[in-house]
């Protein structure tokens, strides 16, 4: 059954029922090998031309799932069948969290956006790692996205983020630090330039540690930004990943937005938006990001996907790797496999022999 039957049926449950259902469903599937099998014959598109290499991964396509959909890696297992050339689990806590109290996610068709104050919650690190380490194969590369338990105090956050990379550093491929969400109180001012140098340099600290004692490099280390930060910010950002010694190998741009477009009204709950409202601003971060970085500096565009289009559009700005979640909501997962069928079209389109050609020509 195609994703345009079950989307009616699904929106007449309250949006994190359909989420959880959704999940169930996945998890078994990926206990099914034939199922499986189906899955992957039916959304993945095979095209050396998508395929993409950054911080010594293979990515065998440039669209993957962003993290919020899989926080607790349950349908780890399942996605990649999807099509994705990649996946993120999280956000993961060091500790289990209830996150805030419900309702906590709304839907807006109309708008095509979501709001949503989750909170992180989650079944904590531990558990995560048990499942992924249970995962039978490992086809795409694996994020795994970090963020503090509420109840840490900000100057203790540090503790928080090396104690979860502790326990899951064996089962990423890259590592995201999460200081941009708006639903855990205070945490994104662990995105001023002095508190995150700290940050940085501690997780930094821990993963060459656990890499000298594992016999193993290093976690690819990524920091996903908020669409909020004004250009001074971001340069100062985009300095992280410069020099001698930069403290991150990439970044995700961007997380959900406190702001509210005037033109929509009837966005008013609080919490972060995603969607539709938030490509423009998205995509802007990402060319800002790509312009103070000189364009050395691997980007995930995340943001406002609902179309290859949209997806072009970030790469435009600057992105190397997408993400898509809120997209998934209106469109399924037929979504992911007409990015991946119409992006070559664009680029050749537009004169471009690859992706990488594309890539910032609009920034």
């Amino acid at each position: 059954m195609s994703y345009g039957l079950l989307r009616p049926l699904l929106f007449t449950l309250d949006p994190e029922r359909a989420h959880t259902l959704s999940i169930a469903a996945l998890e078994t599937l990926g206990r099914m090998p034939q199922s499986m099998a189906c899955l992957t014959k039916h959304y993945s598109v095979t095209d050396p031309r998508l395929a993409q290499d950054f911080w010594g991964l293979h990515f065998p396509n440039p669209v993957g799932l962003a993290a919020g959909y899989d926080k607790d890696a349950r349908a780890a297992a399942a996605l990649p069948a999807l099509g994705f050339g990649f996946i993120e689990i999280g956000t993961v806590t060091p500790r289990p969290q209830p996150g805030n109290p419900r309702p906590r996610v709304f839907r807006y068709p109309a708008q095509q956006a979501v709001i949503n104050r989750m909170g992180f919650p989650g079944e904590g690190a531990a558990a995560v790692a048990r499942r992924l380490a249970a995962l039978p194969s490992h086809p795409v590369p694996i994020g795994i996205n970090l963020g503090k338990n509420k109840d840490t105090p900000l100057e203790q956050a540090q503790d928080d983020y090396v104690a979860a990379l502790e326990l899951l550093f064996h089962y990423g491929d890259y590592l995201c630090i999460n200081v941009s969400s708006p639903n855990t109180p205070g945490l994104r001012l662990l995105q001023g330039e002095e508190a995150l140098r700290g940050l940085l340099r501690a997780v930094t600290a821990a993963n060459q540690r656990l890499a000298l004692q594992h016999q193993r490099l290093p976690l690819p280390l990524l920091l996903k930004i908020a669409p909020d930060l004004d250009n001074d910010d971001l340069n100062a950002i985009g300095g992280l990943a410069l020099g001698t010694e930069p403290l991150v190998d990439g970044f995700i741009a961007t997380n959900t937005t406190i702001e509210r477009p005037a033109s929509q009204p009837v966005l008013s709950e609080s919490g972060g938006l995603s969607g539709a409202p938030l490509l423009e601003r998205s995509n802007a971060v990402i060319a800002q990001l790509y312009r103070a970085t000189q364009g050395q500096v691997p980007i995930i565009g995340v943001g406002g996907i609902l179309s290859a289009a949209d997806a072009y559009a970030k790469i435009q700005a600057g992105a190397s790797l997408l993400q898509v979640y809120s997209g998934l909501i209106f469109r399924g997962p037929e979504l992911v496999r007409e990015i991946l069928e119409t992006l070559p079209e664009l680029w050749l389109k537009d004169g471009y022999p690859d992706l990488a050609h594309a890539r910032g020509s609009a920034a």
